[in-house]
């Protein structure tokens, strides 16, 4: 979890109202906003505002606290944003991060116990209509891009692979490296996020076109550890964001079949479609954002919020995610 709470200038302010009272006293004025406090919500009951010092355009700033919750792949991401908006942009505002997989985030964000689902897949229908049951409403946010990279240790030489040998390998029909090249590889072990991962439901449907996985699949809670299982295995493969390359493991170029294999880790190949598991990811919330949740999200979309999410290792939004969201803004 990652929480930031209060600052000096709230301090400051306090001081400052209580000399002014006493200085005041005998004229019977009190300074006006010395000890009032409006507050307001938005999101569920854990988001509260109050109106701050202005920004550099003279407009009010909110203040409050809100949390967010979901996929693994983004938490990273989503503890980086807040980190900086909450240093730089909006020190009177306190944000919350948790992983824990998409799945986990939409169910906090039905249950009406979160503000914001971070989610690497779209909600699905049913998952909106049990929303809507609980009274919650549901707008969505495309708030980055990723390349679903497919990872390999570092001393497999291989450098890539198309769609059909992925899903081969992933479900079992290829359990031995030779059979895609690796002359002296051996056998293959996989590594995958568990199902509560919206990168698991993303892989299983778009690749393996949800069947099976293969026998001893090494199902992991996290993106890291599948990550550094591939990292420990010489003979294993697995998926995680772009985000989470480091040393030790390589991802792979990917081709769709009778196409150039492409990498994960040029932007151009993930907002033209030409790498084959691009995906969108999502911020979805709990109502309609107002005050500082809108503010935050507002701010992630903005030039400044786009350079942060690609200081976090992922790819900013193209036009079309762009006008979808100025749409659900109702801009």
């Amino acid at each position: 979890m990652y929480m930031v709470k209060g600052n000096m200038e709230k301090i400051k302010w306090i001081f400052l109202c209580m000399f002014m009272v006493g200085a005041l006293m005998v004229v019977g004025t009190v300074p006006a906003g010395c000890g009032q406090e409006a507050t307001s919500s938005a999101g569920s009951d854990t988001a509260s505002e109050t109106s701050r010092e202005g920004d550099e355009t003279g407009a009010a700033m909110p203040a409050g606290s809100f949390s967010a919750q979901g996929s693994d792949t983004m938490v990273n991401m989503g503890q980086n944003l807040a980190e900086v908006y909450m240093d730089n942009v909006n020190p009177d505002a306190a944000m919350a991060v948790t992983g824990g997989g998409s799945g986990t985030g939409i169910a906090a964000l039905i249950n009406d116990n979160v503000d914001i689902a971070q989610s690497s897949r779209t909600m699905k229908e049913d998952e909106i209509a049990e929303a809507e049951a609980n009274d919650v409403e549901v707008y969505e946010f495309i708030v980055a891009q990723d390349g679903l990279a497919i990872y390999v240790n570092e001393e497999n030489p291989l450098t890539e692979l198309d769609v059909v040998q992925l899903k081969d390998i992933l479900t079992g029909a290829v359990t031995d490296w030779r059979e895609v090249g690796w002359d002296d590889g051996g056998g293959i072990d996989v590594f995958s996020r568990q199902s509560n991962s919206g990168t698991y439901v993303y892989i299983n449907e778009n690749i393996m076109h949800e069947e099976d996985w293969a026998p001893g699949t090494r199902f992991q809670p996290g993106s890291s550890q599948v990550v550094e299982g591939v990292k420990a295995d010489r003979g294993g493969i697995g998926y995680s964001g772009i985000g989470y390359l480091t040393a030790g493991v390589k991802a792979l170029h990917i081709a769709r079949v009778g196409e150039e294999a492409v990498s994960p880790r040029e932007a151009a190949h993930i907002s033209d479609g030409s790498y084959p598991i691009a995906r969108p990811l999502f911020f979805y919330t709990n109502g309609f954002p107002e005050g500082v949740i809108r503010h935050y999200l507002e701010w992630v979309l903005s030039e400044e919020g786009q350079e942060a999410v690609i200081d976090s290792g992922f790819y900013g939004i193209h036009d079309e995610y762009r006008e979808k969201n100025e749409a659900t803004f109702g801009k």
